[in-house]
Parts: structure tokens; C-alpha cells; sequence
């Protein structure tokens, strides 16, 4: 029976199931820059989020072959419904062995719970769907009790090694950037990114926050067609033209002080802050903005709900708590935001509005003497009017 191979764009002739070229990296940041349409990706990642199945699906990959179980049972992760939802195949718990028996590159099928080479199997796990994510989302919320013992242990842990730092401020750096009193926007690369930030433009352009770029949240501002004055982060995960059109950057080192990727900063002749903290680059950036005496942070892109706290598997969300807790009422998520500060003007208030403008003018143009020269002011300034009303609704 022939059976066409599904999202790969080609057909096999001989062979059922998904067929795809193998890429394989266990640290998925440096495996989704080599990704192409229809590949196959190879990950080892227990409890799979949410963010890293995002990035997978707008790599667009036909199938994703996980070295570990996507989920585990401690806690209800996100990751294996998003990419369910999506039509990406999930085949689970191959084993590590997958790393050293496929190389970079082989074209390999998926057919059902094996993965081909050929006519050989290389790998054999468990195949989810819809079915199975459910019945094993519904067994893993009975961990949840357990993991938020550990959730709130972990972050007593970290509110006694990094107290002067939570407290006092101690071990922040001195930026040039100025917050005092300004709204500041930061911007990661993970939840709903590009559909808060595109929404938030009439906030942007209205309120011209401090616009920081976390991580890879630098290119998200850049390719939105905005320069980020500051970037804060691990500086392998920003791109070299971010970098040098940032008006600042900080290097987020761990607690014993390392950076990754400072060499290759240092060659582009960029000298960055280095800020060391156990917690996240997000937790960074919000604490440098709480001691600059930001009014107001707006986050695009990060975490909001304990889901997804819980979610990201992260020693480090026991720092995101209390770093959300010294901003209090300064932070605001993208969508509260939104709500905030969305116009309140109805669309028949501002067509109303245009029609007394114009009757104005209309009345003005027959009363005069001088109807061309009335006429031309009436033609322009009908037009600067239909501009700002498609700038007001777009």
C-alpha cells in the first residue's frame, strides 16, 4: 500500500509512515538553529514544556523523537499537548542510546511506535496522541501536591543564599540605562511573544517604555522593527546584530560568576555589565529594573500562571516568586496590560466625531471667498483624518 509521507513534503513510494532528516542535540537551544522544515528532531528533555514545543513547532519539524518520557508524572507539563495540537508526531522514552546509534543528518521514517532506517529499527518507544497526553495529564496532577512542597522549599533555599542581592540590591550592576519613573517593556522569546507584542504597539508608541530584550527576546524587538536599549541575558542566545544595536548589554553569569558566549562578545567590541545570580535572565532584568526605580514593567513573553511556572521544571522559578513579589504591584503581564491601556473610544464616538469635522469644514469652504484654496485644505486634511483612523483601528 502506498502512503504518502506526512508534513515532509515527499512522497514514498515503498514505505509507510513520516519520513525526515535526523537532527539531534540534547540541549535544544543549539539544535533548533539547525532545524529545517520537515526534519525529524531528536531531543532528551523529561517533562517536556511548553516554550521548547513552541520553538519546535515553528521550526516546523514533522516529528519529534524524545530520549526521555515527555511526561513523567511529577506535575501537568505542557509541552506534549502543544505539539499534539499542532500535528507533530511525538514518539517517547527511546532511550539515550538514540544519540550514539543515528547520526546528524540520515534520513529516517517514523512508522507508528519505530523509528526506520530503511527497513531497519533503530529506535522503539512509546507513541503518544491526543488520547494518551490526556490520561497522562490527568495522572500527573496528582504529583502536583508533592512538586509544590518542592516548589516552596527550593525557594526558601534561594532566598538564603541570595538575600543581599533579593533585599539590599548587592551585586547589581551600574547601567547607563535610565528607568526612574518610565514604563519599561521586557521581552522574551517564549509564551504568545509575537502576538502580545504586535498587540501592544499603540501601548509602545503611546507610553515609549525602556524596551529590554531577555535572551532571545533582543531579536524579537529587532525583528519587530524596534531597537532595544537594553539586553540582558545569556549572551549565546542573542544574535550578533542584536548585540551591537543594543544601547547596553548585560551578561548573565551564574552564581559562580561564568559566562557563556563572552568571548564572542568581546570579539564584536562590546564590553557588557556582568550580572551574577542564580536565578533566571528574566528575574535579572526585572531587578534591574526594580533598582532603577522603574514605574511600571510589562512582560511579553514570560511566565504568568503557576502552571507554567511549574511547567518549566526550573530551579530557578524559586527565584522568579520572590523576584515578582519585590516588584509587586509594579509588574504587569502583556495581556493585563493590553486591558489597561486599550483605547476606550467606541468606533461611533470616532465616526461621529469625523462627520462634525467635516461638516465643519464643508460649512467653512462655502462661506469663503477663496473655495481652491479652501478645497485643498479640505482634501488634506480629509486625508490626515483617514490616516489616523486606520492607525487608531489597525
Amino acid at each position: 500500500m502506498k502512503i504518502a509521507a506526512l508534513r515532509s513534503g515527499r512522497r514514498d513510494e515503498q514505505l509507510a509512515g513520516i519520513s525526515g532528516v535526523v537532527r539531534l542535540d540534547r540541549r535544544v537551544s543549539r539544535l533548533l538553529n539547525r532545524l529545517h522544515p520537515g526534519d525529524i528532531a531528536v531531543i532528551e528533555i523529561a517533562d517536556l514544556d511548553r516554550s521548547t514545543a513552541d520553538a519546535l513547532v515553528n521550526a516546523k519539524v514533522s516529528a519529534v523523537v524524545n530520549a526521555q518520557p515527555s511526561i513523567s508524572g511529577r506535575y501537568p507539563n505542557l509541552g506534549p499537548e502543544v505539539l499534539i495540537a499542532s500535528g507533530i508526531a511525538l514518539l517517547d522514552d527511546v532511550g539515550s542510546d538514540i544519540f550514539a546509534d543515528v547520526k546528524e543528518g540520515a534520513r529516517l521514517r517514523l512508522d507508528g511506535d519505530t523509528l526506520f532506517a530503511g527497513e531497519r529499527p533503530v529506535a522503539s518507544g512509546a507513541r503518544q496522541d491526543a488520547d494518551s497526553v490526556r490520561d497522562a495529564m490527568q495522572r500527573a496532577k496528582a504529583g502536583l501536591a508533592t512538586q509544590l512542597e518542592l516548589f516552596a522549599a527550593s525557594t526558601q533555599q534561594h532566598m538564603l543564599r541570595e538575600k543581599e542581592l533579593l533585599l539590599d540590591g548587592i551585586g547589581l550592576p551600574q547601567l547607563r540605562t535610565r528607568f526612574a519613573g518610565r514604563h519599561v517593556l521586557l521581552v522574551a522569546k517564549e509564551y504568545d511573544y509575537r502576538a502580545d507584542l504586535k498587540a501592544l504597539k499603540h501601548y509602545i508608541r503611546e507610553f515609549r517604555p525602556v524596551l529590554v530584550g531577555v535572551d532571545g527576546g533582543a531579536d524579537v524587538l529587532r525583528d519587530a522593527g524596534y531597537r532595544p536599549d537594553l539586553v540582558v541575558g545569556e549572551l549565546d542566545r542573542v544574535s550578533d546584530a542584536a548585540l551591537r544595536e543594543a544601547g547596553e548589554v548585560v551578561a548573565h553569569a551564574d552564581y559562580h560568576g561564568r559566562v557563556t558566549g563572552l568571548a564572542r562578545v568581546q570579539d564584536l567590541r562590546i564590553e557588557p555589565e556582568i550580572f551574577a545570580t542564580s536565578g533566571t535572565s528574566e528575574d535579572a532584568a526585572m531587578l534591574l529594573a526594580e533598582a532603577g526605580g522603574a514605574r511600571l514593567v510589562v512582560t511579553v513573553g514570560m511566565r504568568a500562571t503557576l502552571e507554567e511556572f511549574l511547567d518549566s521544571g526550573r530551579g530557578g522559578m524559586a527565584s522568579t516568586v520572590l523576584t515578582r513579589l519585590k516588584l509587586g504591584g509594579r509588574l504587569v503581564d502583556a495581556k493585563a496590560a493590553l486591558q489597561l491601556f486599550q483605547t476606550r473610544i467606541s468606533a461611533f464616538t470616532v465616526l461621529l466625531l469625523a462627520l462634525a469635522a467635516l461638516i465643519a469644514v464643508v460649512a467653512v469652504v462655502v462661506a469663503g471667498s477663496s473655495t481652491d484654496s479652501y478645497l485643498h485644505l479640505l482634501t488634506h486634511g480629509w486625508h490626515q483624518l483617514a490616516t489616523w483612523l486606520r492607525g487608531l483601528f489597525s
